[in-house]
């Protein structure tokens, strides 16, 4: 199995993500109104900013909120919101060090269930209930953590040969189909939306 993550598409970035819990949670957080590499590449950018080859999740929680702000806005910037995902990224790295002493890893090291880790991710700032079903995936099909019932736990997105998801991207190739799986649902949803206004 090629536990390597291909989620950035850009070799120093997906090498962070792979070595690095912090960088794939947080990575994981990016991910929405952006496109995914752009997201996953973020916290490589992070790390490289703040001087370091890694994210370290005490010196995030404490660092001035405006810095680091402006740390995220310098261009190219982090996010097409750099100053709301600063601050989730911060509020993220708190509550790390509040329950889990700052390593990332402790969100899934022990678990014993899929049902018990998707109530720890979905916990988590910034981790609503499809975000927490997709990083379960991702942990599962690419991470080798599977506790017993992950797959139910994800969901949709833990079927096997799937290709819905961040958890789903070996490289360009599953990214396409990814890309077309989620074009493919935008479409059905706004098809839905129209006819349920044509009726009304």
């Amino acid at each position: 199995m090629d536990d390597t993550l291909h989620l950035a598409q850009q070799p120093d970035a997906d090498a962070l993500l792979t070595r690095s819990p912090l960088a794939t949670l947080t990575g994981m957080l990016l991910d929405q109104q952006i496109p995914m590499e752009w997201a996953f590449s973020g916290p490589y950018t992070i790390a490289t900013r703040m001087g370091h080859d890694d994210l370290d999740a005490h010196e995030i929680a404490a660092y001035d909120p405006e810095a680091f702000a402006a740390l995220l806005s310098e261009k190219p910037a982090v996010h097409r919101y750099p100053g709301s995902m600063a601050k989730r990224v911060q509020q993220l790295c708190q509550y790390l060090v509040e329950h889990y002493d700052g390593d990332a890893s402790a969100v899934w090291r022990d678990v014993d269930s899929g049902k018990e880790l998707l109530g720890r991710l979905k916990a988590l700032p910034g981790f609503g209930e499809q975000k927490a079903r997709i990083f379960l995936a991702l942990l599962g099909k690419r991470l080798g953590v599977r506790p017993e019932g992950w797959r139910e736990a994800a969901g949709a997105y833990g079927e096997e040969g799937s290709y819905r998801s961040v958890a789903d991207i070996t490289g360009p190739g599953s990214l396409t189909k990814v890309r077309a799986h989620k074009q493919e649902m935008k479409r059905a949803a706004k098809a839905a939306k129209e006819a349920g206004g044509a009726k009304g």
